[in-house]
């Protein structure tokens, strides 16, 4: 069976190290000639809460040649459009794509490959670029063996290919097959638009995100107008890191407190991570800020449903964006107007 990550970047090296150390080739495709040239040489590298080497294949996609039978899709959704052209001369009738971006893209994805070539899952763990052949993982090796990966079929169908799919991703770590793909997406969405949006609009880590209390009430609000646009969607959150996502939701504003504990709970294990949308910032480059935070507020919009905390992580990356500028966590200052009115909360939120 011929199976390649395309977008070999911080996940997809660790994910591809380890199928391979599992007796799974994979081929590691990425645009980085610099990586592609280390990974060849000196085999993946993972640092952080692992520590291994891993001899790899890698290429660029202009090496790529014949089909393949499982494409896993780790590249930005910012570059599908160019991803998927060039990905279709390299299926066959049943080959299948599994998609483990950011966002929802599922949809973007099948609309190119097609549906009956299309899975889909969430990642439940971080990673960092280091540099050429280097990866490191920023989540505990035990979040990764139990939260691995979350995957399904759009239209929800237990097909046999999914548990093809799944013993290849079984080499990295625990990884559920679920019956409401949507659900998941939107507990996924509700991860990184959390976490992964405050730390880019602040520059900073997720430890950092956690130790503020200003952030960190942030981060309460930002998943409760997650689940509001899913909700107003018609999709339920799905349980995500061994916790039920739907308690998210916020009765009233007043509530916030009593979501904090769970924040800490699920995130506490990612301390070290730094947004992927940080990381493109810091190498200038376009984030995915659109398919994260905005697809809340754009469903938001939708379905008349506010969403203040996302637009403000939207307006505050784009910013950074346009610049080609670090933001820094002075920014927080830019979230007083929206969290003045629970100011009694921000010395008690332990």
């Amino acid at each position: 069976m011929r199976v390649a990550i395309v977008g070999a970047g911080s996940l997809g090296t660790i994910i591809g190290a380890l199928m391979n150390r599992e007796g799974r080739p994979v081929d590691l495709v990425d645009t980085n000639q610099a990586h592609v040239n280390a990974l060849n040489d000196l085999g993946a590298r993972i640092t952080g809460e692992m520590d291994l080497i891993v001899p790899v294949q890698a290429l660029t996609p202009q090496q790529m040649n014949g089909t393949y039978d499982i494409v896993f899709l780790l590249s930005k959704q910012t570059a599908n459009q160019a991803v998927l052209s060039h990905l279709l001369n390299h299926l066959h009738t049943d080959s299948i794509v599994c998609t483990l971006q950011n966002g929802i893209p599922e949809p973007s994805v099948a609309a190119v490959v097609g549906q009956d070539r299309t899975l889909g899952g969430a990642v439940g763990f971080g990673a960092t670029w280091i540099g050429p052949g280097v990866s490191q993982l920023t989540t505990t090796a035990d979040a990764v063996s139990r939260f691995a990966f979350e995957i399904g079929e759009m239209d929800g169908t237990m097909r046999p290919r999914l548990q093809i799919v799944q013993d290849y991703l079984a080499c990295v770590g625990r990884t559920e097959l679920l019956a409401d793909l949507m659900g998941i997406r939107w507990s996924k969405v509700l991860m990184n638009a959390t976490f992964s949006g405050m730390s880019a609009a602040l520059g900073c880590t997720f430890g950092e995100v956690l130790d503020d209390p200003r952030a960190l009430l942030c981060v309460a609000f930002l998943a409760d107008e997650t689940v509001s646009a899913a909700h107003a969607a018609g999709h339920r959150m799905a349980p995500m890191q061994g916790e039920d996502f739907e308690q998210f939701a916020l009765p009233s504003p007043a509530d916030v407190q009593t979501v904090l504990p769970l924040i800490r709970t699920i995130w506490s294990q990612h301390r070290q991570l730094r947004a992927s949308m940080l990381q493109d910032l810091e190498k200038g480059r376009d984030t995915e800020i659109d398919y994260i935070n905005g697809i809340v507020c754009s469903t938001g919009r939708e379905h008349g449903v506010p969403t203040p905390f996302n637009d403000r992580v939207v307006e505050l990356v784009t910013e950074a964006q346009t610049a080609r500028a670090l933001p820094n966590f002075s920014n927080i200052a830019r979230f007083d107007d929206l969290l003045s009115p629970y100011q009694s909360m921000m010395g008690n939120n332990g």
